[in-house]
């Protein structure tokens, strides 16, 4: 990781989620910088993998390292509301006060279980995989009828995970969420750029995601990369790059036989063929930036999402239900 893209990360407010199930497959090491920790169990990867999670595990890794770790999530079950209802017992009658988890399709009684029970805090998962216009729904009827008062300000902190849509982000008062968007995006040769109005960057409206990696499939289709926008457009994007301290960058590319070492500032830019005769492609870096260095993509994409937290309005703050908006294109 660049030391910018550490020095990024630590100006998040808020707390930084790890989660205790990809912690397990790195030994259990956990971040020793003081900084608070959102513990989530993992368990959806741990399902998704065919793995378990030890709850008697999971207690002792969170005592063991209360130091760091501030907020702590139930160890769910996938499927099995019943069975995270009882996890949730386990780890209080431990000692611990674990977030409880309630998630896209189970029967309401289960949140209205936490809720009664006088939780100050409820996590929502189970949203990665759904549609958005089913999420409206379901969230619509969450909030306006279980965590919001009759003013619309929610009663509990609501923890989204997983949450992605910047749409559903501004929608609802939640108190936080999480998600990796901005690094996969990054990792897949794009950036987030917000929308441009009036002489200002625009925050709480659906971001472009643009292409910039010299190395992406969307180089030669028209608007599916920088290269190939319409100049007024190109020159909004380059404007946000250079505003937040950053270059496009430039590559150029070329066909090396086999045997060819790499020089400095080249990299390959295809796969290893299996026959060891075939000639090659390589990157050659002319000017790094965003176009060619993933880990100045990641900087950016966290710049932006630093830019929408300060944009964010205050917690708390009131829903009111609103028509269902359609995401924007480019």
């Amino acid at each position: 990781m660049y030391k910018r893209e550490r020095e990024l990360i630590n100006l998040f407010k808020y707390n930084r989620l790890h989660s205790y199930f990809h912690l397990l497959e790195t030994k259990g090491k956990i971040m020793k910088n003081k900084v608070d920790l959102f513990l989530d169990s993992g368990a959806f990867s741990a399902w998704s993998q065919g793995s378990y999670i030890d709850i008697q595990e999971y207690i002792n890794f969170i005592k063991e390292h209360q130091d760091v770790i501030s907020v702590y999530a139930n160890l769910d079950v996938i499927r099995d509301p019943e069975a995270t209802w009882k996890n949730q017992r386990i780890m209080e009658k431990a000692g611990l006060n674990p977030l409880p988890v309630f998630h896209y399709g189970e029967d309401i009684k289960w949140l209205k279980r936490y809720l009664n029970r006088g939780h100050k805090g409820i996590a929502i998962g189970g949203m990665v995989t759904k549609e958005r216009s089913h999420l409206y729904d379901f969230l619509d009827g969450i909030f306006l009828n279980h965590i919001c008062d009759s003013e619309g300000f929610p009663t509990v902190r609501v923890h989204g995970f997983g949450l992605t849509s910047l749409r559903l982000m501004f929608r609802y008062p939640w108190y936080s969420v999480d998600s990796t968007s901005w690094v996969v995006t990054g990792r897949m040769g794009s950036i987030y750029v917000p929308r441009f109005r009036g002489g200002e960057w625009i925050y709480d409206e659906d971001s472009w995601k643009i292409a910039v990696s010299s190395r992406s499939p969307n180089t030669k289709e028209a608007g599916k990369h920088i290269e190939t926008l319409p100049p007024k457009q190109k020159q909004l994007v380059l404007d946000y790059i250079h505003s937040k301290g950053y270059q496009l960058g430039k590559s150029v590319f070329k066909t090396v036989p086999a045997g060819y070492e790499l020089k400095e500032n080249e990299r390959w830019a295809d796969k290893k063929p299996k026959d060891k005769t075939a000639s090659r492609q390589v990157e050659v870096i002319e000017e790094p930036g965003v176009c060619n260095k993933y880990q100045l993509r990641d900087e950016m994409n966290i710049i932006y999402f630093q830019d929408l937290e300060q944009s964010m309005p205050e917690w708390p703050w009131p829903f009111k239900k609103k028509n269902k908006v359609q995401g924007l294109g480019l």
